[in-house]
């Protein structure tokens, strides 16, 4: 993708913001290197990976990183013979106990909830090596900043002798220091080092008075570091012991390196791993902070960019607007006021699409839908040169020939002014006949213009859909909405009206304008109104047909539960039915062959026959238990179809469906519909609702009908979610907009739990696709 085109949508601000988030140099080196991909596959394997990490950063703490840094140079030099130093064996370390760290956070993460599936965060972590030995070794062997005594017997031993020794050193030169007849010949009574040798400080009249080897002396002359003769030897056997303690650690060291270049290729692939995650973990850190979501790729052409903001812009105070080119739309032409938002919406547009194609979340809404695109093309600014005496125009224009030369079907191309800075009849003609070769290429487009000519030009066309800036005459000033499928319309007029200006003069320039522009304006004024009529209509729509969904959902599930139920209760009686069969025909067989054995015993004639009649009748005589009940008529109201009554054979509450002559009727008992006689159902009265008391709030803060959960823990969003609903129903509010994103539906499900519980809350329902869908939840408050 072209530099210029990244320069010109500000891309580095968003690398620069990413930078902000990295914890070591090898995260900020990938960030520097970030650049967005062309090819579908590689697009939607990032944006999965990002997604993944991000859910589990916006549901839990993540095991910081600190301490991560590059150790690729050191095990270069490990694997070609080099001695690595204590500071790099410690990097090493640090890498290790890092790696090891989140291994663990992520393993703990797979057991505690088994229905968490991170495929590509799983491979990863699959291909993390286990170097904890490694990390043992060096740990007991070095601390911050150089070896421990304990790393080997012999290092132990000799730093023991270089203790003893110095303590015999400082001890004789104590005394000579604190030699009353040495106190005037001394520039100071302490033991100090020079040369790594124990000196004292001599005053320079005194040298002849101690024997020994001077080693340094002070900038004026006037002291003397002399080691006396007393402690030569003593310094002499601390330098040995000092030598050898070199060829220990030297040896230790190196062995400790043998075991670093015996593990040289896990280590490099440690490093890899864990400073693509510091990459990643960055990437979703920068997602929260701008509220962003994953967008969906589609192999088709499509944009579609709900509530859509420009991230390097104030998240408090920018205007969100939902950017969609229509199925067969290629072309989006924008018109509007100048200052009125429309170089923001090309820039909106163009720096999402490189954001989501480097591997970054969006800032829209959830259910975002984009194409790949192989190039992102702008002519936005203006390039003049003094030097090369281009105007305004001639930059333009050589800014489109180079993107008509190298775009294709695979393109967006944004232009910003098309046709501006020379004679408006020729630019409006030259602009319509670049749109016609762009759209014939099949690139998508999307262009700002302030020619009249071009509002027709989608009317004219297939595949161009025309758009504009909203502009407030009652406050004279720009609202930045952006309305789709609607022109700009001239507001001069209107303008100068509420300016003051003369309706005389304002009449007669308006007899001045053509009768076409003026009925094209009152044309694009309908269209704004019946555009914003048939959105109303539409989201009313949707939010009907969503309800319908849910209550059909409920209900069959409802009924599906109840089947179960029946089921389950069916075959529970049957198998307690059977078991009492078992029982009674095991007795009656045990009875039978005891008269058998009388009959054979004492020659009772009892025929056989006869015995199987004797138990048919003992099983005849059962009689099953009647559900019915034996209660009495109270009143003997005349009954009519829609009457509410009780059934007294069943205990149970109905409506009368149907009479059926005058002794019977069809009445509705729960789901099940019985033919009864009319001696078994009473009346009932009807229950009156209490008339609802009419609670008159008064708006007491300016609250907005929308909370942005994004980014919250658990915790913290519920407390949010109390909150803002009291200032809510202070603030008179029928329905309120709770956004929580997708995600993994955790926070969606929390916040629904706390709305059926909350005391100002009548219901709730899942928001509509134009509301933001699954991600947004909808609350009615009392």
């Amino acid at each position: 993708m072209r530099q210029k085109t990244l320069e010109v949508l500000e891309f580095d601000k968003v690398k620069a913001s990413l930078l902000n988030e990295v914890i070591s140099e090898l995260g900020a080196e990938k960030i520097e290197q970030l650049q967005p991909a062309t090819e579908y596959n590689i697009v939607v394997a990032q944006i999965e990976e990002v997604d993944e990490i991000s859910q589990i950063y916006n549901q839990h703490r993540l095991p910081s990183l600190s301490g991560l840094s590059r150790i690729s140079p050191s095990i270069q030099r490990a694997k070609i013979g080099g001695t690595l130093n204590v500071p790099e064996l410690n990097a090493i370390k640090q890498l290790i106990q890092v790696q090891n760290q989140f291994k663990t956070f992520y393993n703990q993460l797979v057991e505690e909830d088994e229905k968490v599936n991170y495929v590509i965060l799983d491979e990863q972590m699959r291909r993390l090596p286990i170097l904890t030995h490694l990390y043992q070794s060096i740990k007991e062997k070095c601390d911050a900043t150089d070896l421990f005594d304990s790393a080997s017997y012999e290092l132990q031993a000799i730093r023991s002798k270089i203790s003893k020794t110095n303590q015999r050193i400082k001890a004789q030169l104590d005394r000579i220091v604190k030699s009353t007849g040495n106190q005037k010949k001394l520039s100071d009574a302490i033991v100090t080092v020079r040369n790594e040798r124990h000196v004292i400080p001599v005053k320079a009249e005194y040298r002849q008075d101690f024997n020994g080897i001077m080693h340094d002396q002070s900038a004026s002359g006037q002291t003397l570091y002399i080691e006396p003769s007393a402690v030569v030897e003593l310094n002499n056997q601390v330098s040995r012991l000092r030598n050898e303690e070199k060829i220990e650690v030297t040896r230790i060291l190196a062995q400790l390196t043998e075991e670093v270049a015996a593990e040289a290729a896990s280590c490099l692939i440690s490093e890899d791993i864990m400073g693509h995650l510091d990459f990643l973990i960055a990437k979703a850190r920068y997602g929260a902070k701008i509220k962003a979501t994953k967008p969906t790729f589609t192999e088709t052409k499509q944009i579609y960019l709900p509530k859509a903001f420009h991230p390097l812009l104030d998240l408090n105070t920018v205007v969100a607007n939902t950017i969609a080119f229509d199925k067969d739309i290629q072309t989006v032409i924008i018109t509007g006021p100048n200052t009125g938002g429309k170089t923001v919406t090309l820039k909106t547009l163009g720096l999402i699409i490189v954001m989501a194609q480097s591997g970054l979340l969006i800032p829209t809404l959830d259910g975002s839908q984009l194409s790949v695109f192989e190039n992102v093309f702008c002519d936005i600014g203006d390039d003049q040169s003094i030097e090369q005496s281009l105007s305004t125009f001639s930059s333009h224009m050589k800014t489109i020939i180079s993107i008509l030369e190298e775009a294709n079907e695979n393109s967006l191309i944004l232009f910003d002014e098309l046709g501006a800075g020379t004679d408006p009849s020729e630019g409006a003609a030259l602009a319509m006949s670049i749109l016609d070769h762009v759209h014939e290429l099949g690139a998508h487009v999307m262009a700002t213009t302030h020619y009249p000519e071009l509002k027709a030009y989608s009317y004219n066309r297939q595949g161009v859909m025309n758009a504009s800036v909203e502009f407030d005459v009652n406050t004279l000033s720009p609202t930045y909405k952006l309305l789709m499928g609607v022109p700009g319309r001239s507001n001069a007029f209107d303008i100068s009206k509420r300016l003051g200006l003369s309706l005389k003069i304002i009449n007669r320039a308006k007899s001045i304008v053509g009768q076409d522009e003026q009925e094209i304006n009152e044309m694009i004024a309908s269209l704004e109104t019946n555009t914003k009529r048939v959105d109303d209509q539409r989201i009313e729509l949707e939010r009907l047909v969503r309800e319908a969904e849910a209550i059909h959902q409920q209900l069959s599930q409802k009924y599906e539960q109840y089947q179960n139920f029946e089921s389950r209760l069916m075959e529970e009686a049957k198998e307690k039915a059977n078991q009492r069969v078992k029982t009674a025909t095991k007795e009656a067989d045990e009875i039978l062959k005891e008269l058998r054995d009388m009959r054979d015993l004492k020659g009772a004639e009892v025929k056989e026959h006869e015995l199987i009649n004797k138990k048919k009748m003992l099983d005849d005589q059962y009689e099953a238990q009647s559900i019915k009940q034996d209660v009495k008529k109270q009143r003997y109201d005349a009954i009519q179809v829609g009457d509410e009554v009780k059934v007294l054979s069943y205990g149970q509450k109905g409506e009368i469906l149907e009479l059926i002559g005058d002794e019977e009727a069809v009445v509705q008992m729960g789901i099940i519909k019985m033919k009864l006689p009319i001696k078994d159902l009473e009346k009932k009265e009807k229950m009156k609702e209490k008339p609802s008391k009419m609670v008159t709030r008064s708006n007491r803060s300016t609250v907005k009908m929308e909370l942005d959960l994004r980014g919250y823990r658990y915790e913290e969003a519920l407390h949010a979610l109390d909150q803002y609903l009291d200032q809510a129903v202070l603030s008179n509010y029928e329905d309120v907009y709770i956004i929580h994103g997708k995600g993994t539906g955790a926070l969606q499900k929390g916040v629904q739990q706390h709305l059926k519980q909350h005391r100002s809350v009548s219901s709730f329902r899942t928001g509509m696709p134009s509301e933001g869908g699954f991600g947004v939840t909808v609350a009615t408050l009392k």
